[in-house]
C-alpha cells in the first residue's frame, strides 16, 4: 500500500508536538502573568467538585453526538460519521493545550476605543503548552477553582464545536482534509470568538454587551454557520436521500447529549450555587418543551410523530436555552424551547433550502437554534437594563449588531478556511468512494461484516 505524503507529514507533526512537550522548559522566575492569579486560599472545594463533574459531563457530549449523528446517516457511512465527531477529542485537545487556550484566554490583543480597551484574541504564547496554567485560581476569569480546571472545562467546549459541523457534510468528506479543517477552524474562528465573548476585555462581551451564558453564540452559531459554508463548498451528495440506519443510536445519543448538557450549561456558572441550579432547571425544561412542540407541529403538518423528530426537537431546545440558561426563569425557558422548535422545524422543511445538502440539518438546528437563543436572551435576560423587557434597549440593539457580525465572521471565515483546505487537500471524496461509502473507502471498516474486503478503495 502506497503511503501518501500527507500522512507522513501528519505523523511528523504529531511527533514534533509530543517531543516538544517533553522538552518544553518548565516556567520559572517572575512574569506579569503571575500577578493575575490568587492564592490557593481562594479555592472553594465545592466549586472544584462541581466543575470536575461538569468537565466529565461535557466530555460525554461528544461521544453522544457521535451516536446522534451516526444513527441518522446511511448504513455505509455510520462509522465514518461517528469517527469524525469522536476524533475531535484527540485533535482539539492537543491543539488546545499547545496554543488554543492561549488564543482564547491569553493576554488580550486588541484596540482602544475611547477610554476602553477591547480585545479580539489572546496572545498565543501566554499559556503555550499550558505555561502558568496550574493549581492557582485566576482573579478575573475563574476565581474559586484552579485555572487548570477552567482550561479543561473550556477545552470540552472547543472539542464539541467542530464535531457539530460534521453532520452537515457527512457522507462525502475526505478524512485527512477534515482533520486539517478542524485545526484551522479552532485556531481562526472558535478561539478568537471565544475570546471576544468570554474574556473580560473581549470586544463582543465588554463593548457590545453580548450575553452568552454557556455557548449559544460561541459554540452553536459558529458551528452552524461553518456547517452552512461547508455544504456550499462541498456541494450535494450523489444520493442526497437516505434512510437513517439506527434510530436507537439517535435516541441514545440524544440522552447522552441531554445528560451532558447539564454540565455544559449549569457548569458555566463556574460555581456550585443557585445559578447552576437554575441553569439546570431551565436547560431541561426548554428541551422538554421543544421536544413536544416539534412532534406536535410535525403532526399538524401531516407528518408522523417520530422518534427522530422528538430527538431533534430536544436538541434544538438545548441549543436555544444555552446562551440564556442562567439569565432567565423556568417558565420563560419553556418559551425558548417552543419558539426555537417552531422556527427550526420550519427551516428544516423549507423548500427554499432544498438546493443546499446539509445532510443532518446542522444549520437549521444548531445555527438557527443559536440565533433564536441569542435574540431571545436579548429580550428576556433578567437584571437591570439587561434586556429589552428589562429596560435594556441598547443591550438589545447591540445584541442584534453582534449577531450580524458573528454571522458574517463565522460564515465567511469558515468559507475561506474550507477553500484553503480544499486547495491543500481536496475535501470531496471521489464519486466511486462516495458510492461505496466512507466506512469502507476511508477506514476499511463496516457496520456489518462483509465477505469481500478486497472491494476497498485506497484513495488516501
Amino acid at each position: 500500500m502506497k503511503i501518501e505524503k500527507r500522512w507522513i507529514i501528519s505523523f511528523v507533526i504529531i511527533s514534533m508536538v509530543c517531543i516538544t512537550g517533553v522538552l518544553w522548559p518548565a516556567v520559572s522566575g517572575t512574569s506579569p502573568v503571575l500577578s493575575q492569579f490568587a492564592t490557593t486560599d481562594h479555592i472553594i472545594p465545592a466549586d472544584v467538585a462541581w466543575m470536575l463533574t461538569s468537565c466529565c459531563l461535557v466530555l460525554i457530549m461528544t461521544p453522544g453526538l457521535s451516536f446522534f449523528y451516526g444513527g441518522m446517516v446511511g448504513k455505509k457511512n455510520v462509522i465514518s460519521t461517528m469517527l469524525q465527531s469522536f476524533i475531535c477529542l484527540g485533535v482539539v485537545t492537543l491543539l488546545w493545550v499547545v496554543v488554543g487556550f492561549s488564543l482564547a484566554f491569553g493576554e488580550p490583543m486588541g484596540i482602544h476605543i475611547g477610554s476602553g480597551f477591547y480585545s479580539f484574541v489572546g496572545n498565543p504564547g501566554t499559556f503555550a503548552f499550558m505555561d502558568y496554567v496550574g493549581m492557582l485560581p485566576h482573579k478575573k476569569i475563574a476565581s474559586t477553582v484552579p485555572f487548570m480546571l477552567y482550561a479543561l472545562f473550556q477545552m470540552k467546549f472547543a472539542v464539541i464545536a467542530p464535531a457539530i459541523i460534521t453532520g452537515s457534510f457527512a457522507e462525502r468528506v475526505r478524512f485527512i482534509s477534515y482533520l486539517l479543517f478542524i485545526c484551522l477552524f479552532t485556531l481562526f474562528i472558535y478561539a478568537p470568538l471565544c475570546h471576544a465573548v468570554w474574556y473580560p476585555t473581549g470586544i463582543l462581551g465588554s463593548y457590545f454587551g453580548v450575553k452568552d451564558f454557556a455557548g449559544g453564540t460561541v459554540v452553536h452559531m459558529s458551528a452552524g454557520f461553518a456547517a452552512l459554508a461547508g455544504v456550499i463548498v462541498l456541494g450535494k451528495r450523489k444520493n442526497s436521500r437516505h434512510v437513517p440506519t439506527n434510530i436507537p443510536f439517535v435516541l441514545l445519543g440524544t440522552g447522552m447529549l441531554w445528560f451532558g448538557w447539564i454540565g455544559f450549561n449549569a457548569g458555566s456558572s463556574l460555581e456550585a450555587n443557585g445559578v447552576a441550579a437554575m441553569a439546570f432547571a431551565t436547560t431541561t425544561t426548554a428541551s422538554a418543551a421543544a421536544m413536544l412542540t416539534w412532534i406536535f407541529f410535525d403532526r399538524i403538518n401531516g407528518r408522523k410523530v417520530s422518534a427522530l423528530g422528538a430527538c431533534i426537537g430536544a436538541v434544538v431546545g438545548l441549543v436555544s436555552i444555552t446562551p440564556a440558561a442562567g439569565y432567565v426563569s423556568v417558565p420563560e425557558s419553556m418559551f425558548f424551547g417552543f419558539i426555537a422548535a417552531l422556527v427550526s422545524n420550519w427551516v428544516v422543511n423549507a423548500k427554499f433550502l432544498e438546493g443546499i445538502d446539509d445532510t443532518l440539518d446542522v444549520f437549521a438546528c444548531h445555527g438557527v437554534g443559536g440565533i433564536m437563543g441569542m435574540i431571545l436572551t436579548a429580550i428576556f435576560a433578567h437584571g437591570k437594563d439587561a434586556s429589552l423587557l428589562h429596560g435594556g434597549w441598547n443591550v438589545f440593539g447591540h445584541h442584534m449588531m453582534a449577531l450580524v457580525l458573528v454571522s458574517i465572521y463565522t460564515f465567511f471565515g469558515a468559507y475561506i478556511l474550507f477553500k484553503i483546505t480544499n486547495r491543500i487537500i481536496p475535501m470531496r471524496v471521489t464519486e466511486e468512494s462516495e458510492i461505496m461509502g466512507l466506512d469502507l473507502s476511508q477506514h476499511d471498516e463496516t457496520l456489518y461484516p462483509i465477505e469481500c474486503s478486497d472491494l476497498v478503495i485506497d484513495e488516501e
